[in-house]
């Protein structure tokens, strides 16, 4: 019996279909993972697993956060313990029989790691049996048999990097983890994290909200003309375009009445080329403008692959390979909605240059679509990525575009002002691709000596702007550019960063709590809110791929270097635990009572244990109000406009944060059962 084994259950499925022509069938339960088949006239098997059904941790005595001293765990052993006990015993109950297995997880880090556990499973079993590995980049029929018609051997350098990444994290995320919570108390559901990419991540986000703080804005003036002519009315500008002076702006803002005459008028062409293939980074960044969340566009990418549409969507290639067939992937697609046209348009093309990005990789192309999709077939935010990823495919083999800059220099009485026009002649590569693209601006045909007529002058009162925060598809730009995280990982960390209520809102700011974290560590353990350590990890990890460090010597370095750190940590453990219980209770302020103008801040009944919002100036003052009894509850600086109360994000792990008043009388609330208790009532949020 040939066994089969894969990363998830649609991957499972989707590969016993394309080897059995369709006729596998799922074997056991609607919950079994496993399908079976002939193959060649022999019996297969296909599983499926859920990611790693192996995970690492600490000895069991080490496990207690409060009866170990997070040091302690530097030197602790790591074992591999199941993570999905069922699976690891379906693993060993079909190798038991196995006369083949091939591994077909993800190529890439942790596919190959997935796969060496999974070998590791099957040697205690069945020590003899051939063991290969099948490597593919999407899950197409093509690509799928010509994989498992020329089998190779599992990456042992590359599931070693993996494991070196995996041992390594838990090692600094939970020593740093338990001495940041054990320091300030903060333990259960309610700890405090950090780790090697998550604090430098954080730190990021810290340091844009310093810089727009400490940012003085400057106030400057604008003199713009609104301006006509046989052609329509447009908007020309001062030359000086910045006046430093209200009494300088006014002074030529009186001048501009009666004509202007146009004095030079410049005409220039430039081409607007394509963009590069998607990488990770790429498509998330892309979606992320589109509104969808960097978690929400990957989960979906990931199973766009797994059903045939898309190929694999980790991956940090913007090159395609030279073996990649353009016209392959534009007839598996011609027969899509909407933009199968536009597929079909491109096939006419005689040849095609198709653009390349920075990196350039072997493991997996860039992401690219494999298949034709209808709409009726997807949901609404699965056809966003899928007609994406189409899209920016179609736009990379496409022709640059051609855009015309218009330039009129005008006089006033005496005064300069420019206007200046932007159009598109040719849509090129925008035709296929117009996501972001901006409007024509076409001023009126004037030449030189034409005469214009002023319809009003304009004076503007402007401020120079601060940085702006990032976006959540900026900042796992930033996280690639300083080489904190993977392709697989980025989007995760931030997710993480959300939910423990450190970072919130769009676009992102860091909460009070992860502003005295990161000035607490930079302080007392600065190596882990720079992004130097994890770029040094990633440098040891390509050397552990190539040969030439191993995994135990780069482990070992890294123990070395945490436990200098909580040397010097456990030193400064009060002024750390100080520092963020500050932080800690600037997040307990949800805002201004609007009763007496006192702080509102969280706080709990001393019978039930239930928490609400109370005025500090209590009892003068006993406003207060109810909050949901679960999730992080995060002020956000604003008062609803309806009732005046303050209202706060409420932060839940694996749902999309919200944000409610606190007043639950406020007219908004009148359909939803959120009432005040301290009124005899109940809260049902």
């Amino acid at each position: 019996m040939k066994l089969i084994i894969t990363e998830k259950n649609q991957t499972a499925r989707r590969i016993a279909q394309i080897l059995s022509d369709g006729k596998a069938v799922r074997e056991g339960g609607p919950k079994s993972t496993i399908y079976s088949f002939k193959l060649n006239g022999e019996d297969a098997k296909c599983l499926g697993l859920r990611g790693h059904i192996m995970k690492v941790d600490f000895p069991p005595e080490f496990r207690q956060w409060q009866d170990v001293d997070p040091r302690e765990l530097v030197e602790a052993e790591i074992l591999k313990v199941p993570a999905e006990k069922s699976l690891v015993n379906a693993v060993k109950k079909l190798a038991r029989n196995a006369d083949e297995v091939v591994i077909a997880t993800d190529y890439d880090r942790e596919g190959e790691l997935i796969g060496a556990d999974v070998v590791s499973l099957i040697r205690d079993v069945n020590p003899k049996v051939e063991i290969k590995r099948a490597k593919f980049s999407s899950l197409t029929p093509v690509e799928i048999r010509k994989a498992f018609s020329s089998l190779e051997e599992l990456d042992e350098g590359l599931a070693r990097a993996g494991e070196a990444r995996q041992d390594i994290d838990l090692l600094w995320g939970a020593a740093l983890t338990r001495f940041i919570s054990l320091a300030t108390t903060r333990l259960g559901q309610r700890f405090l994290s950090a780790g090697r990419v998550q604090s430098p991540t954080l730190a990021l986000v810290v340091q844009r909200e310093k810089e727009i703080q400490s940012f003085i804005p400057q106030d400057y003036w604008q003199v713009k003309a609104r301006l006509s002519s046989d052609g329509g009315e447009f908007v020309a500008i001062h030359k000086t375009e910045r006046f430093d002076t209200q009494i300088e702006a006014e002074k030529v803002h009186k001048k501009v009445v009666g004509k202007g005459v146009i004095i030079k008028r410049q005409v220039k062409k430039r081409k607007i080329s394509p963009p590069s293939p998607f990488n990770t980074t790429g498509f998330i960044a892309a979606a992320s403008a589109l509104r969808i969340s960097p978690a929400k566009a990957m989960e979906i990418a990931e199973n766009l692959y797994s059903r045939g549409y898309i190929s694999y969507p980790r991956v940090d290639n913007t090159v395609y390979p030279e073996t990649l067939s353009i016209k392959s992937v534009l007839k598996s697609i011609s027969s899509a909605e909407i933009v199968g046209e536009l597929a079909t348009e491109l096939l006419e093309k005689k040849s095609y240059k198709p653009t390349r990005g920075k990196t350039t990789s072997t493991d997996h192309p860039p992401i690219y679509p494999t298949d034709s999709a209808r709409k009726e077939d997807l949901s609404s935010a699965e056809w966003k990525i899928y007609e994406l990823v189409v899209r920016r495919f179609l736009a990379t083999i496409s022709e640059p575009a051609e855009a015309e800059s218009t330039r009129l220099d005008i006089d006033i009485n005496g005064e300069p002002f420019v206007a200046r026009g932007d159009v598109i002649k040719d849509e090129g590569f925008l035709r296929y691709y117009p996501y972001f693209r901006k409007k024509d601006d076409e001023l009126p045909l004037l030449k030189k000596g034409d005469i214009v007529r002023v319809v009003e002058g304009i004076i503007e009162k402007k401020q120079t702007q601060p940085p702006p925060r990032y976006t959540e598809g900026k900042l796992i730009e930033k996280m690639e550019e300083k080489g904190l995280g993977t392709k697989s990982t980025r989007h995760l960390i931030v997710q993480n960063l959300m939910e423990r209520g450190y970072i919130y809102g769009s676009p992102l700011r860091p909460s009070e709590t992860g502003i005295a974290v990161v000035a607490a560590l930079e302080r007392h353990a600065n190596p882990v809110t720079t992004p130097d350590m994890t770029a040094k990890l990633e440098r040891d990890m390509d050397a552990i791929v190539e040969g030439n460090r191993t995994l135990e010597g780069v482990i070992d370095e890294s123990r070395g270097m945490l436990k200098g750190i909580l040397d010097v940590m456990e030193e400064k453990k009060s002024q750390i635990s100080q520092e963020i219980r500050n932080g800690i209770r600037g997040d307990m302020t949800l805002g201004l009572c609007p009763s007496c103008g006192g702080e509102l801040r969280i706080r709990k009944a001393r019978k039930s244990g239930k928490r609400f919002a109370g005025c500090g100036n209590y009892p003068d003052c006993q406003t207060l109000y109810p909050l949901p009894q679960s999730g992080g509850v995060l002020a956000t600086g604003e008062v609803c406009e309806h009732c005046g109360s303050p209202k706060v994000r409420i932060i839940t792990k694996g749902k999309k944060p919200w944000e409610l008043c606190l007043d639950p009388n406020c007219p908004t609330k009148a359909n939803n059962n959120y009432v005040n208790t301290s009124r005899g009532k109940t809260n049902n949020a």
